[in-house]
């Protein structure tokens, strides 16, 4: 097996784990408030918290805004957040990678 082939491999077998990871599990995550709620919260100052600009955005507190089975809207919401960091990261990736090879031809 090449090193190409090894690396698009890992990348397929990273991928599965992560829309299994975002699509199934993250279901069961803990529903414990954040670091800087639980804080709010102790400190006594949680009254005083706003809603972000956001708040209405489809996908809202970890959720599609829409869909009726919570199960499903959770992950849903995490699968559309794996592939937008995917896209992103490999964009980047690619991005700087042209980069590189543009000023090593060039020195």
């Amino acid at each position: 097996m090449t090193t190409k082939a090894r690396n698009m491999w890992f990348l397929v077998v990273g991928l599965i784990v992560c829309f299994g990871v975002a699509g199934f599990v993250s279901f069961y995550a803990s529903s414990d408030p954040d670091g800087l709620e639980f804080v709010a919260e102790q400190e006594g100052f949680i009254e005083t918290a706003q809603d972000s600009a956001v708040a209405g955005s489809a996908l809202a507190d970890y959720a599609v805004v829409g869909v009726a089975d919570e199960r499903l809207s959770v992950g849903i919401a995490g699968i559309i957040g794996v592939i937008i960091t995917a896209v992103v990261a490999f964009g980047l990736f690619w991005w700087l990678g042209k980069r590189k090879a543009s000023t090593t031809t060039s020195a």
